[in-house]
């Protein structure tokens, strides 16, 4: 079919690599806490998709994060603090993010299938290109490398906008923006997709939005987890995800669906 899904859009951690986006949660946590602020999981997670930078400072916004400032500190925070919290948080990043690199079950085979069906392969990131610069080798050597990877350093402005699509779309040579599928893990994903104009596909399995880690995923009692991913599934859909899957493995079937819409005018 010419009106048909021409380019997958990947995120990386916690979609790709890195099941529930431990490398950045993990930093995160530390970054703050030498600084005597300790944010939880799900504070951490809130913002997660961000270019890293942003997410400092979208979690310093918070009423809870400029009160725990404020306390740890003996004042409000500046802009000057944000930049000494990301160059920490990059340093420290660098030391651990290849150890979170590799990519999860179902990613190379998927990806195979889906250049087997016409399909070119894209990526963004809330990462940097050099945080990028240790990551790449490790998911290429595990199987998985995308045609192209895009970060906010290239486009000057990261996530939610949609100025690293359109670099994938540019460098790819696809468009009409209804011909791509933006697949990730947060919400930050999500809104990047639809903010381009591209449909918007959420991964339950892995994800940041899930907020667990794989062992806690298997120990988790099968209801229990399904309520999560229920939970999960309705937060997608609310931030106007037009499909949610379990898994990566899913995917090729549910292009298969969306180029059925667009076979029906939809």
């Amino acid at each position: 079919m010419t009106d048909s899904i021409k380019l997958v859009v990947f995120d990386w951690a916690g979609t790709t690599t890195d099941y529930g986006s431990q490398a950045p949660v993990q930093v995160f946590d530390r970054t703050f806490s030498a600084r005597g602020l300790h944010f939880s999981r799900a504070d951490i997670n809130a913002p997660m998709g961000m270019e890293k930078r942003a997410h400092i400072r979208a979690m310093l916004s918070t009423e809870k994060g400029s009160q725990l400032w404020q306390e740890a500190q003996g004042r409000m925070w500046e802009e000057s603090d944000v930049d000494a919290l990301y160059e920490a948080f990059e340093a420290s990043l660098a030391d651990v993010v290849a150890s979170f690199s590799t990519p999860l079950d179902g990613v190379p085979e998927t990806v195979e299938r889906l250049r087997a069906m016409g399909l070119k392969i894209g990526s963004t990131t809330g990462y940097t290109s050099e945080m990028m610069r240790h990551v790449l080798p490790v998911a290429a050597q595990g199987g998985y490398a995308p045609d192209v990877t895009i970060t906010p350093d290239i486009t000057g402005v990261g996530r939610p906008s949609p100025f690293m699509i359109y670099e994938c779309m540019r460098r790819l040579n696809v468009w009409p923006a209804w011909h791509v599928v933006k697949v990730g893990d947060t919400i930050t994903d999500i809104r990047e997709g639809k903010n381009a104009g591209a449909w918007a596909i959420g991964i339950l399995t892995g994800s940041n939005l899930l907020g667990l880690t794989k062992e806690e995923a298997e120990a988790l009692p099968a209801e229990a987890l399904a309520e999560r991913k229920a939970k999960a599934r309705e937060t997608y859909l609310a931030a106007g995800a037009d499909i949610v899957i379990d898994s990566i493995r899913e995917l090729p079937e549910a292009i298969l669906s969306l180029n059925a819409r667009l076979s029906e005018g939809r």
